[in-house]
């Protein structure tokens, strides 16, 4: 099997590039990544001999069409993705999230390409702190970011594509990742690192904001589950029941990292910021057999603070850029 994997050089991608050559040695694994600040090639260091590595952009049509014909099957996750950023910018959201889905869709149109789309629980909006609902795959789009209302539009592109074309596509939409190789703009790298460097964390507002966290490797084991036994133009939404709020999540990292739980800022909370996410997985669990491994959210965050205290020279050279960002727009 010949595999397309798009942002393969960054956070989610790599997790999935890592676990597939890994995991899965007969599958002939091509990366297209543009290689932006969010990608890294140390990410994919220890499979590099073993993959095929395409620096591009998905924008390219020509690049794409090429890279897509010689392709028994396509996994998107290639995305801008830091709500920050997209708040300071939206047109980098706009290229990549909307014109990059519109080139591959064409071309796995064009070639009969088995397409898979990664999207996120955030094209749903938020819930109520009290709401006893979850997100499920019926639930109405309601995006409040340039990031997630790009990322709806991707959806609708697939959508529209794979009614009016018949292209074998499938969606899933998904919660908070956490775990290694992840930028330390996010959240919880970011809490991590800080520490690491001697600086207290910085929580936005009250920190009463949950998030619905699933480590990133029972993601991609979704993903690939999906993309073998998934029904061709149904989404499944994947989640690992991990909903906490920032505040706790903050308080746990301190703890497990030796510090006083409390020892950290509050800073402005950033604008729109949502205020839950939940994911129902009943679909994908009942219907394709697939469970989480790490359903223990403390034992995943142990083992992701691991990663980063024994891996400073992946994450050091990003970290005084970031933070300098960060302070420029007081948080």
């Amino acid at each position: 099997m010949r595999i397309l994997v798009t942002g393969g050089a960054g956070f989610i991608g790599s997790n999935f590039v890592n676990a597939t050559v890994r995991e899965r040695p007969d599958v002939q694994v091509t990366v297209l990544d543009a290689l932006t600040y969010a990608g890294s090639l140390s990410s994919l260091s220890a499979v590099r001999e073993s993959i095929d590595f395409v620096e591009g952009d998905i924008t390219d049509v020509d690049l794409v069409d090429a890279l897509v014909a010689e392709s028994d099957a396509v996994v998107h996750f290639a995305a801008e993705s830091h709500n920050d950023n997209s708040l300071a910018d939206p047109w980098p959201f706009l290229q990549t999230n909307v014109s990059g889905t519109y080139a591959l869709l064409q071309a796995v149109r064009k070639h009969d390409v088995r397409y898979h789309h990664i999207s996120t629980d955030e094209v749903y909006g938020d819930l109520a702190l009290d709401d006893p609902a979850k997100f499920t795959e019926h639930t109405p789009y309601n995006p409040s970011s340039p990031y997630s209302s790009t990322k709806a539009a991707s959806d609708m592109l697939v959508r529209a594509w794979i009614r009016s074309f018949g292209v074998r596509a499938t969606l899933s939409n998904c919660s908070n990742n956490y775990g290694p190789y992840q930028h330390v703009e996010k959240f919880i790298p970011r809490q991590i690192t800080n520490i690491l460097n001697g600086v207290r964390p910085k929580l936005y507002g009250a920190g009463k904001n949950v998030r619905d966290w699933i480590h990133v490797e029972d993601h991609n084991s979704a993903v690939w589950r999906i993309l073998e036994s998934g029904e061709t133009g149904r989404t499944y939404l994947i989640g690992a029941d991990g909903e906490l709020d920032n505040l706790s999540v903050v308080r746990m990292i301190l703890e497990l990292m030796g510090k006083d739980p409390d020892d950290f800022d509050h800073v402005t909370d950033r604008a729109g910021h949502d205020l839950r996410y939940a994911i129902d997985s009943s679909t994908l669990r009942t219907e394709l057999g697939w469970e989480p491994r790490y359903t223990d959210f403390r034992q995943g965050l142990q083992a992701t603070i691991d990663w980063y205290q024994d891996n400073h020279t992946w994450w050091e050279t990003e970290k005084h850029d970031v933070e300098v960002r960060y302070a420029a727009q007081g948080a």
